[in-house]
Formats: structure tokens, C-alpha cells, sequence
């Protein structure tokens, strides 16, 4: 942002410049946005499917909606995205991992990534990890997951959730591919990191095949996720074409494909309109409910207020 508005434009653009920004960060975002609008009259566009922080700012409201566009008044708010939004209850079940002093720091740095934590993560149950961005956030979410070692303290998954692991290891980082897969389902915080194939189909398949599962069992969990989470048009697309908000959502179909007992999941609404939204709080819900431990990094209030069970605040770390 700062390396447009220093070009002093005529026109600025802005496509979704708060995703994944915490809400202090979001708006010095739209305060500089306003103070530049007003000190030179540029004209401004913003596309996001979080209007009403924008509405202040603004002097029309356009929606595109399936067959053209609706302008709308200047007393126009949008639906509540948790409007009529019915969840299955979370049942309370075993701890399946446990945090223990687990932080983690690069070479070379003098403040950690991840200040050490201690976290249960519990069957049946949301623990949403809050706070600024920086605090560690998407660190402790890729030790949960089992993809990076704590450089402090551990990461310890309970006995049911280790059963069958090659030497009985319970740290995860430890566990081969094909025993992560089964157990701990990850979304990454930029979905096109986690992409390995060229259509949506052999994507969602991949997963369940490296588990075991036999081919036609693979294709039918992958239509099944795909008509779930309205991809179905795209199943011969590459997930490189996709827009930001069907990436993540195919990203977390990904992470679901196996049925794991826990999911770890960053930032895993952003970029969706209000029917999308709604579906993947859903899908997350009947995860929670089947018994499957979630963990949720995310800024979104709606869902901390819909799905969270626990949360965990994070403070950034100051080196000396």
C-alpha cells in the first residue's frame, strides 16, 4: 500500500487490502486510504467482501451479484454473515495434543518467532489463536501441525492420536508423510503453498490415495468436497486459476479429504462472500462435531464469535 500511495495516483485500486491484517493493522489501512483520498482527491476503488468498515469511506456501493451489478444507497448495510447460521453443538472429548513450553526461533535472530506455549488441544472442541500480527500465530500452527519442530519445549500428541506411528514417536514433526496425513489435516496461511497438482480433482484425491485409500474411494471424496464447497465446475481446473477466496476454500477441502482427528487451520475464512462463509463455518462445525479437535489462526471476529470453543491470545515477542 505504501508503495502505491507514494506515487501519488489519480487512481488507487484496492483489491481485499485488509485480508489477513489484525484489526489495528486494518485500520491504519483504511485511515491512510481516507487521509490520502481527501488530501488530493484521487479517486478510490475498493473490492472486499468486508464492506462495512469501508462505508464511512465511501460515497457508492456496488455489488455485483450473478448477471450484472446492484448500486446501492448510502444507508445501505450489509446481512450479518451469521444470520441464521444453526451449528451443530461441540461435544467435549480427550485431549489430542498438547503444547508444552513449545516455541520456536530462526538462527541468527534475537527475538523468538513463537514465545513458549502451553496449549491442550481437545476432540470435539474450536481453539481459535488470536492476536497482532507477528506474534507467532502462524508459527505455533506449523508446529501443531507437525510440519516444523519446536526449538524449545514439544509438541506431544496424546496415545489414540499417536497409535500405529512407526517407533512410537508422539512428537509430530517426527511422524512420516503418510502417517501426518491421516491424523493432523493443515491449511497453510497462503494456499498456494500447499498445491501439488495440476487439476482440482487429482488435488483433493491425493491425499486419501497416499493414505491407502483405493481409487474410485479417492474420486468419490473428492466430488463429494468439491460439490460441498461449490468447486465442482472447476474439478478439471488448475488451482493456480482459481481466485484467492477458491483457493482457500480448496485448500481446506485438502485438509478434510483424509478425515483427520485434528485440523489446523490458518486463516481459514478469508477471502469468502457471506453464502461461502457460512458453508465453510458449517463444514468446520461438523468436524467439531464428529469429534475432531480444530485449530483455527485467524482476525475474523464473526468466527471466534460462532465456533469458538477456546482461545489463546499471543503477544509479540520484543528481542532486547
Amino acid at each position: 500500500l505504501a508503495g502505491v500511495l507514494v506515487r501519488r495516483p489519480g487512481l488507487v485500486l484496492l483489491d481485499e487490502p485488509t485480508a489477513q491484517l489484525d484489526p489495528a493493522g486494518a485500520a491504519l489501512v483504511r485511515t491512510a486510504v481516507a487521509r490520502t483520498t481527501a488530501d488530493r482527491g484521487a479517486t478510490t476503488i475498493v473490492v472486499d467482501h468486508d464492506a462495512e468498515p469501508w462505508l464511512p469511506l465511501v460515497d457508492r456501493v456496488v455489488e455485483v451479484v450473478s448477471g450484472g451489478i446492484v448500486e446501492h444507497g448510502r444507508d445501505w448495510r450489509p446481512q450479518s454473515r451469521t444470520a441464521g447460521l444453526h451449528l451443530p453443538p461441540a461435544p467435549d472429548g480427550p485431549v489430542l495434543l498438547t503444547a508444552l513450553g513449545a516455541g520456536f526461533a530462526y538462527r541468527g535472530t534475537t527475538a523468538p518467532a513463537l514465545a513458549p506455549v502451553d496449549v491442550p488441544v481437545r476432540a470435539g472442541r474450536t481453539l481459535a489463536v488470536t492476536g497482532p500480527n507477528g506474534s507467532g500465530k502462524s508459527t505455533l500452527a506449523l508446529l501443531l501441525a507437525g510440519l516444523r519442530g519446536p526449538t524449545t519445549g514439544r509438541i506431544e500428541a496424546d496415545a489414540e492420536l499417536a497409535a500405529g506411528v512407526r517407533r512410537a514417536h508422539r512428537e509430530p514433526h517426527r511422524w512420516r508423510a503418510g502417517e501426518l496425513v491421516t491424523r493432523i489435516g493443515t491449511v497453510f496461511q497462503h494456499p498456494e503453498q500447499q498445491f501439488l497438482t495440476g487439476r482440482l480433482r487429482d488435488e483433493l484425491a491425493l491425499g486419501p490415495l497416499r493414505s491407502g485409500e483405493l481409487a474410485p474411494s479417492a474420486r468419490a471424496t473428492a466430488d463429494q468436497l468439491l460439490e460441498r464447497l461449490g468447486l465442482t465446475a472447476f474439478a478439471d481446473a488448475n488451482p493456480y486459476t482459481l481466485s484467492g477466496g477458491q483457493q482457500r476454500r480448496l485448500s481446506v477441502a485438502t485438509a478434510l479429504a483424509t478425515s483427520p482427528r485434528v485440523l489446523v487451520l490458518d486463516e481459514p475464512t478469508f477471502g469468502q462472500d457471506a453464502n461461502t462463509w457460512r458453508e465453510l463455518v458449517a463444514l468446520l462445525a461438523e468436524q467439531r462435531a464428529r469429534g475432531c479437535a480444530v485449530v483455527v489462526v485467524t482476525h475474523d471476529a464473526d468466527l471466534l464469535e460462532v465456533l469458538a470453543d477456546d482461545r489463546l491470545p499471543l503477544r509479540p515477542e520484543r528481542g532486547p
